[in-house]
């Protein structure tokens, strides 16, 4: 079929069929997804885990910087001159008071010892002639048998005698002194380093100290750490007592823990601070005393110290993960009655445990959201779910 154009020539009508067709096409497919979209239901609410903050009594508390110190720690050296003989102990090893750690050479100091005990009975014997001779000259005398001179000098000689005993008395204490020297034991009960000196090794020789080895008391350990001024009369106020008297008395607790253990599972009390503070950084070293039985505390370890305050109080807390940070500062979201996410800035003081204590900004019907935050956006409509019986905290009432 064809068609007339102005000019008396015939176009073919196809190209306009297959045109409406196309169009009809389109318009069909058009109605056909916008009927699907109206069909369709809407997108369900993202599911979050919710829980109300938890009341319960916390005592505040301070937070410092120490460092661990032996109760007791001496450096052992050689007191006599001699060869090193033999060492008792394993380099490491725990020692109790007396334990025998090493030997030097024994033979010259014992033959000294005997050299003064024999020096001992020569001046006995002097002295006792002396005597026997003092009184035969003085019967003599009153015999005019003998002279005042003589007598004198059985005097003279008799006491002569007598202070020659006690040098040799004397020389007797200080032989067995250095044979006991000989013997070097532990001072203390503690921990022993390694051995400094290898037998064989002339050690004690004069104008040179030789050490031999350190010990290490360790049960109970040192805390040492400086407090500022201003949390010491927050101290001193909380306990309602002069430092002196409560450091003398122990009677301010205080815990720690080491940089790889959680919490401060270490526990022991304050006994020490300095007479003043320092006036050019305004602190004051202060130290505690904690039992250390197994001795897994070792010296010289930084450690966090923790000095809680005596007076507890009533406060909320939420799951640490809770708690978001942005450049407003920190805050939580709650849901709503109406299951809208709010965002609610909050001001947070310790932690306990895994929670924080939150000072400022929350309630206690308040609705946290502790699962599924990332889901959460303020203003938007969620399916809260309150966190499993086991593990969630009671509703609070009223």
């Amino acid at each position: 079929m064809t068609t007339p154009t102005r000019r008396g020539r015939e176009l073919p009508l196809a190209p306009f069929r297959c045109a409406r067709l196309l169009l009809l096409v389109s318009l069909l497919a058009t109605l056909a997804v916008a009927c699907r979209t109206a069909g369709a239901p809407p997108a369900a609410a993202p599911a979050v885990t919710v829980a109300r903050p938890v009341s319960q009594r916390v005592a505040d508390y301070l937070d410092f910087t120490g460092n661990t110190v032996a109760t007791n720690s001496v450096t052992l050296v050689a007191r006599v001159e001699g060869y090193l003989e033999s060492v008792h102990f394993k380099d490491g090893a725990r020692v109790k008071k007396g334990d025998l750690l090493f030997t030097i050479q024994q033979d010259q100091y014992k033959a000294q010892l005997k050299q003064a005990e024999a020096q001992v009975l020569a001046q006995k014997a002097s002295l006792a002639h002396a005597t026997t001779e003092l009184g035969r000259y003085g019967a003599l005398v009153k015999q005019d048998a003998a002279t005042e001179t003589q007598v004198d000098q059985w005097k003279y000689e008799k006491e002569a005698a007598a202070a020659g005993l006690l040098a040799a008395e004397a020389q007797v204490e200080l032989a067995r002194l250095n044979l006991g020297y000989t013997e070097v034991r532990a001072p203390f009960e503690g921990r022993a380093g390694r051995h400094l000196v290898d037998p064989g090794t002339l050690v004690g020789s004069p104008g040179q100290q030789t050490s031999l080895v350190q010990i290490d008391q360790i049960d109970p350990i040192y805390v040492y750490f400086t407090v500022d001024e201003r949390d010491l009369l927050r101290i001193m106020a909380r306990h309602r007592a002069s430092a002196p008297e409560s450091l003398t008395q122990e009677t301010i607790p205080f815990h720690f823990g080491l940089l790889d253990e959680d919490g401060h599972p270490h526990e022991g009390r304050l006994d020490f601070a300095s007479v003043s503070v320092a006036p050019t950084t305004g602190t004051l070293q202060a130290r505690g005393t904690s039992a250390n039985q197994d001795q897994a505390v070792l010296p010289g370890l930084f450690v966090r110290v923790r000095v809680p305050a005596l007076e507890q109080r009533d406060a909320l807390t939420v799951p640490g993960d809770a708690i978001s940070f942005d450049q407003q500062g920190e805050y939580v979201l709650v849901v709503n009655d109406k299951n809208v996410v709010e965002r609610r800035a909050v001001k947070t003081g310790q932690q306990v445990g895994d929670a924080l204590v939150v000072d400022d900004g929350l309630r206690a019907e308040d609705q946290v959201i502790v699962e599924g935050i990332l889901q959460a956006i303020p203003g938007r409509v969620v399916a809260p779910h309150p966190r499993g019986a086991e593990t969630a905290p009671p509703p609070a009432t009223g």
